[in-house]
């Protein structure tokens, strides 16, 4: 049963998503009210924070186990003795899931309220606190540090900064203790930083991380971390990470690699580059080298010096190739009110074949190319799947291993053959439920890695081999 109303959607996004949902293919195959009720079951879930929390381990430094048992205190404490498991998973031996308590229907509402805006509310809802940036506006009564304060999301952008009262379209998201005052959250002098409110009472309860364990945890989706065991590196190797900021699937193809060969990791956007360059440093990793670049024009077109480190590189230059697309990221949880327009939304697929055509030119022949998105949608998902095999008659799906989510989704005329060989992490897969302490212990293990197996982002991934020359 929904907590949230459903994403909601600009119209003309909403009619091209009827219509990806409703195509031939798929009605063909399910029937018109199947085809309906599993898209209405996917605008329920993507307004709902997945039922885990997904944490890597950085194998590189530490075992799971004992990062597992760290961990399994760290939450005791956060939740003040509340036994909540911390569950390995069978396939993906460098991950940890934490199950998510909620939704919390009986939390009592208090008359002193904040508002944040939406990131900052689907931060909250995955276990953060609230910091000041994401404050719009808070009541005339939250009068000093300690006030109890219930935390609402202002999931249409709507509230004006600073306002003493907010009467538009609210999400609550629990209670907390405000760490400041109204005057100096809304200080003249400056925009602060630090924690705004702490949250004592969410409607869904998950661990905060900041700063626990940052040397041995990456925050990271179920989906996410499939992808570069997909990509599979080998010690000694070199790998192309071409969209990676912020790093986590840069840091992942490192530690899969035990450090040993090559990882460049590309972003076109210097701040974001710094904090791959962060990261790689805070996990102790040294084979990363993140270079400020453009994906589409690292192909070098002229002979390169042999000294030269960064891009652009030469053909056939990298083992494997990590494709993680920019994209309409519709797939992303929690998310109540999608502001992209249907021009932005179809921008993404041109970018996407520039970045693909350059990274099978930079592959070697017999290496492995993966492309990935968090979307949903068929153009920037199985479209590029059809048209890549169509362009490049060098390239060759593969099957994936492991192999979690369910396969691809009708509709871009590939055959079912070639559809097994994709992985769509759809969220529409499992019934939307909530959590409770109860129903956690009633459960078997076995069952909660199954949804959260399920219950995750949305997300695509497909798998290339470039066929070696003759």
């Amino acid at each position: 049963m929904s907590f949230f109303p459903k994403i909601s959607f600009q119209c003309e996004v909403e009619e091209y998503l009827t219509k990806v949902f409703r195509n031939n293919e798929l009605i063909t195959a399910l029937g018109g009210q199947e085809a309906e009720n599993k898209y209405q079951s996917l605008l329920s879930r993507l307004s709902h924070p997945p039922s885990f929390t997904t944490v890597r381990v950085n194998t590189h430094l530490a075992s799971v186990k004992h990062v597992k048992k760290l961990l399994f205190e760290e939450i005791q404490k956060q939740f003040k003795g509340l036994c909540v498991p911390v569950l390995e998973h069978p396939e993906l031996q460098d991950i940890l899931l934490i199950p998510v308590i909620g939704p919390r229907r009986d939390l009592k509402k208090h008359p002193s309220e904040v508002i944040v805006g939406a990131q900052c509310g689907y931060a909250v809802l995955r276990g953060a606190h609230v910091y000041v940036p994401g404050i719009v506006s808070a009541s005339r009564s939250v009068v000093k540090a300690g006030d109890l304060v219930s935390v609402y999301s202002d999931i249409e952008g709507k509230c004006k900064r600073g306002a003493k009262e907010f009467k538009g379209v609210k999400v609550f998201l629990g209670n907390g203790i405000s760490e400041l005052s109204r005057s100096e959250i809304f200080s003249s002098s400056g925009p602060l930083k630090g924690l705004g409110v702490r949250m004592i009472e969410p409607v869904y309860l998950s661990p905060s991380f900041d700063n626990v364990l940052p040397s041995h945890l990456f925050l990271q989706n179920l989906p996410s971390v499939v992808v570069s065991h997909i990509l599979n590196p080998q010690p000694g190797e070199k790998v192309l990470d071409m969209c990676a900021a912020p790093g986590g699937k840069a840091t992942h193809l490192a530690t899969l690699m035990h450090d040993q060969g090559e990882v460049i990791a590309m972003d076109k956007i210097a701040n974001k580059v710094k904090k791959i360059k962060l990261n790689a440093e805070l996990l102790q990793l040294n084979c990363i080298k993140a270079f400020c670049y453009d994906g589409t024009k690292a192909l070098s077109v002229e002979k390169r010096e042999d000294e030269q480190e960064g891009p652009p590189f030469s053909p056939e230059s990298f083992d494997r190739i990590l494709l993680d697309a920019p994209c309409s990221g519709m797939g992303q949880r929690p998310n109540m009110a999608y502001s992209s327009t249907l021009k932005e939304v179809t921008s993404y697929q041109p970018l996407q074949r520039k970045l693909f055509t350059v990274a099978v030119k930079l592959l070697k022949p017999g290496g492995v190319l993966v492309y990935s998105t968090c979307t949903i949608t068929l153009s920037e998902n199985e479209e590029q799947v059809a048209w890549a095999l169509k362009r490049f008659p060098c390239l060759q799906l593969h099957p994936q291993e492991p192999h979690i989510g369910g396969e691809g989704m009708k509709g871009a005329g590939l055959r079912l053959d070639q559809l097994k060989l994709l992985q769509r992490f759809d969220p529409a897969a499992v019934t939307l439920q909530g959590m409770d302490i109860n129903s956690l212990q009633d459960s078997r293990e076995d069952d909660l890695i199954s949804l959260a197996n399920k219950d995750c982002i949305g997300f695509f991934i497909a798998k290339f081999i470039k066929s070696k020359s003759k």
